[in-house]
C-alpha cells in the first residue's frame, strides 16, 4: 500500500515492470545519506529507521512502520538522499520508480491525495518542532559548521563556500532548520550572500552571536 491505499493486482491496471518487493534483514542498510535516489519505498512489513549525520554525530529522525513511505523527495526533486535508511527489523519493502509512481497516481488519484496529505503532515510536524526549538538550538550547530568551512580572504574577510543541503548535513539539522538558522544570521547581518558564497567580516563576528544570546 502507499499512504494507506492497498496495491494489489486486482485493484490496479498500471504496469509494474519496474516495481518489485525487496526484503531486508534487521540492521541492513537500505540506502546511505548522500546516495543518488531514483526510487521511493513503501513499508509492507517491519520497521525502517531514518538517521542523519551531522557534527553531533548520527541521530534518528524517523521510525516508519507498515503503510508508510520514504525516499520520495529524491524521486520528486532528483536530489541526493538526505538521510540513511536502515531496516530496524526484518523488513519487506515495495520499491517504486518515478515513472511507476506517476502511473499509479494517474490510475488511482486517491494515492496522490494520500501522498500529498502525508507530506503536508510531515511539514506541519517539522514546523511544530521548529517552534519548540529556541533560536540558539539552531544557531549553535550552524555556526560551528560555518566556522569549519570558513576561508580567510584578505579582500572580503571570510568566505564560506557551501550549499544549504551540505550545511544542514554538517550541522545535523533538517533543511528547514538550517534555513531558519541561516536566515537569523542574514537578518542580523552577520553574514551576507554574494554569488552563492557566504561572506562574513571574520570568524569572531559569527561566533559572537552565541555569546550575546547565552
Amino acid at each position: 500500500m502507499v499512504g494507506g491505499v492497498p496495491l494489489t493486482t486486482e485493484s490496479t491496471q498500471f504496469q509494474v515492470r519496474k516495481t518489485y518487493e525487496r526484503r531486508f534483514e534487521a540492521g541492513s542498510i537500505i540506502f546511505e545519506q548522500g546516495d543518488v535516489g531514483e526510487v521511493l519505498f513503501v513499508v509492507i512489513s517491519g520497521e525502517v529507521e531514518l538517521t542523519r549525520d551531522g557534527s553531533p554525530g548520527r541521530r534518528s529522525v524517523a521510525r516508519l512502520a507498515a503503510g508508510e513511505f520514504f525516499g520520495e523527495m529524491s524521486v520528486v526533486l532528483g536530489e541526493a538522499r538526505s538521510a540513511r535508511a536502515v531496516a530496524a527489523s526484518d523488513t519487506r519493502l515495495l520499491e517504486l520508480d518515478g515513472e511507476t509512481l506517476e502511473a499509479m497516481c494517474v490510475e488511482r488519484p486517491e494515492i496522490a491525495i494520500r501522498i500529498i496529505t502525508r507530506l503536508s503532515a510531515r511539514l506541519i510536524e517539522a514546523e511544530r518542532r521548529l517552534s519548540a526549538l529556541g533560536v540558539d538550538d539552531l544557531l549553535r550547530p550552524i555556526v560551528r559548521a560555518l566556522v569549519r568551512r570558513a576561508e580567510v580572504d584578505p579582500e572580503v574577510g571570510v568566505r564560506i563556500p557551501t550549499t544549504l543541503r551540505s550545511l544542514a548535513e554538517d550541522a545535523g539539522l533538517s533543511l528547514l532548520e538550517a534555513h531558519r538558522a541561516l536566515l537569523q544570521l542574514l537578518d542580523r547581518k552577520l553574514v551576507r550572500l554574494v554569488d552563492d558564497v557566504l561572506i562574513a567580516q571574520n570568524v569572531e563576528s559569527i561566533t559572537a552571536c552565541l555569546d550575546a544570546s547565552a
